[in-house]
């Protein structure tokens, strides 16, 4: 007969190991006590779909947090400086888009330890955050993150503008995404062969026009939106949530 220890669950056992040592194996940020809604952009920078979601961010006196991809960010380092340049945050998506729960914890380690660097040549700027692709986490790839200085970030929101969902469920997930606290995850960029995957083809949307309603609905409610970098300076203290799955989902990118 299995002990009580055997027959609990791997989300029982890790919870019992962060009591057991005080929390120190925290999980990622997916919200913000922040009165504002954090707006993020994975799997860029891209030429088409980049600068037009600057000029909207412009437009609604918005700033948000770009999650990059190295393998773009080496073809476009000057639209990353225009990212900066703007006002906006640059953040780590990975060396490329691969997930990093496939590679060892060594290898994992090394990748996350290296791509900061770089990034940190590119940008002249300390990256702080990371958003594992696909959203893709488990407690080795977790330690990596962490031990390359980096807090991992998911999302509370969505504009599920790389899913392939009919418009009545777009909305819907727009208007939930458009509350105080929310991060939310959008692109304007879509990974492909470039960085390392063979994913199926995103639906055909606008991305950019997606941001530019949210922002009006966001405008229409009285909530600013940010990024993370300027919610957070804003003394709202991130809440912190066990994310420890290792699910890939091919339809959150």
């Amino acid at each position: 007969m299995p002990s009580a220890r055997s027959a609990r669950s791997p989300r029982a056992r890790v919870l019992g190991l962060i009591r057991r040592h005080g929390g120190s194996l925290l999980g990622s940020i997916t919200a913000t006590t922040s009165p504002s809604v954090v707006l993020t952009f994975d799997d860029g920078p891209d030429p088409d779909q980049t600068p037009r979601v600057l000029d909207l961010l412009a437009e609604h006196d918005a700033t948000a947090t770009f999650f990059v991809l190295l393998t773009r960010v080496r073809q476009y380092p000057d639209l990353v400086r225009s990212v900066l340049t703007a006002g906006h945050e640059i953040a780590l998506h990975g060396a490329d888009h691969r997930a990093l729960t496939t590679f060892s914890a060594a290898d994992a380690a090394s990748r996350l330890a290296r791509a900061r660097i770089e990034l940190e040549d590119v940008t002249g700027t300390a990256a702080r955050w990371y958003r594992p692709p696909y959203g893709a986490q488990s407690p080795t790839s977790w330690r990596a993150a962490r031990r390359s200085g980096l807090v991992p970030v998911l999302w509370s929101g969505t504009l599920h503008d790389s899913a392939a969902v009919d418009v009545a469920r777009r909305t819907a997930a727009a208007d939930r995404a458009a509350a105080a606290g929310r991060i939310v995850l959008a692109h304007d960029g879509i990974a492909d062969e470039r960085d390392g995957v063979t994913d199926p083809p995103p639906p055909v949307s606008d991305r950019a026009a997606l941001t530019r309603d949210f922002l009006r609905r966001c405008d229409e409610r009285g909530i600013r939106v940010r990024s993370l970098h300027d919610a957070l300076a804003a003394g709202a203290a991130p809440v912190r949530t066990l994310e420890l799955t290792t699910l890939r989902s091919r339809s959150v990118r």
